[in-house]
């Protein structure tokens, strides 16, 4: 009996020293509900001060050129949120609120982003700006494209040696056999829509995304003038703002002159890069006004060497004289319609 009652004690013990283990174990998780409901306070903070245009932007140089500009003044209060290993920087552009982001390259990465931005904090429309290569040949090194439509032209369709084409916008590759074109065991490649979900709306499979139309006029009344000058050399004429074209994204970086020919033929896109369509259709979904500005710093294939390293921080900054400008204007013509509303 009393070997049982010693053996009785040990498991008591052993169940306690478990228990013990078990609280020192969860109570490693408990300083993230404090620091969860920080963060918290941070954002219902930023929020109000009112609604905010979202700033979004993909590599590092573009978000460089934004902070040595001048034109964004971070808020005093609350200079920045830290949220879901990313930073959101809160301040303000020409007297607009401005929460701006830099999201990281591809679809992925530039949709979290948005999304984390429309879902957490209060905003009113999203601007994009960046870098792009040009697949039209009037499009210049500098000069920024404000596409009205763009396209994720990174979704394909592998089809089989010899298949029925069933659309001319499809990629042969036998087509572009060296020296003559001809048939290829690769095949084709068939470019697939996006299916888009929207609020109040059925799904619906999109090839094309539209940036916010009434954005889209504002934008087009603009008066910038470009920068023509880096560090090291000058281009031959002053770059342009170029209004209606069309744009495409995927997840590569596109490096090759006859594709960029492809798609140019094929789909009439004049820039190339990596984000725009996933930041126009995460937007496009509860309908939140949304636009685009893309400066060329490449021509994407068979430019010369020098081109894509040495334009990327003009075309960065072109692309954000642009972005300000339209972030100003939309905010005097906000406060134009307020103060008409409240003399009414």
């Amino acid at each position: 009996m009393a070997m049982e009652l010693s053996s009785l004690r040990r498991c008591h013990h052993h169940l306690a020293l478990l228990l013990l283990f078990l609280l020192a174990g969860s109570s490693i998780a408990l300083p993230v509900q404090p620091e969860m409901e920080r963060v918290r306070w941070q954002v219902d903070r930023v929020n109000r001060r009112g609604p905010s245009i979202g700033l979004v932007m993909s590599y590092i140089d573009e978000a460089t050129a934004l902070q040595s500009s001048g034109y964004f003044r971070p808020w005093h209060a609350l200079p920045f949120v830290d949220l879901y290993g990313r930073r959101f920087h809160i301040g303000s552009i020409r007297g607009v609120n401005v929460i701006y982001a830099l999201t990281g390259q591809r679809r992925l990465n530039a949709a979290v982003t948005v999304q984390t931005l429309i879902d957490v904090f209060s905003v009113s429309g999203i601007v994009h700006y960046g870098t792009a290569g040009s697949s039209n040949d009037s499009m210049s090194f500098g000069d920024v494209s404000v596409p009205k439509f763009v396209a994720y032209t990174g979704a394909w369709t592998w089809k089989k040696f010899k298949s029925f084409k069933e659309s001319d916008s499809e990629l042969s590759f036998g087509e572009f056999n060296v020296p003559n074109g001809g048939e290829n065991l690769l095949g084709a490649l068939k470019f697939r829509n996006e299916e888009l979900y929207s609020v109040g709306k059925p799904m619906k499979e999109v090839f094309w995304l539209s940036v916010d139309s009434t954005w889209f006029k504002i934008a087009q009344e603009l008066k910038v003038t470009l920068e023509r000058c880096n560090n090291t050399f000058c281009l031959p004429t002053t770059p342009k703002v170029v209004y209606g074209l069309k744009g495409s994204s995927a997840d590569m970086f596109l490096d090759n002159a006859e594709y960029r020919k492809f798609l140019f033929r094929e789909f009439g896109v004049s820039t190339v890069d990596e984000e725009s369509a996933a930041v126009v259709m995460t937007t496009t979904s509860p309908g939140i006004p949304v636009i685009v500005f893309r400066g060329v710093s490449d021509l994407a294939g068979g430019e010369p060497t020098w081109s894509s390293t040495s334009l990327m921080k003009l075309a960065s900054i072109n692309a954000l004289k642009v972005a300000v400008e339209f972030i100003g204007t939309v905010g005097k013509q906000k406060s134009t319609t307020l103060a008409e509303s409240a003399s009414n």
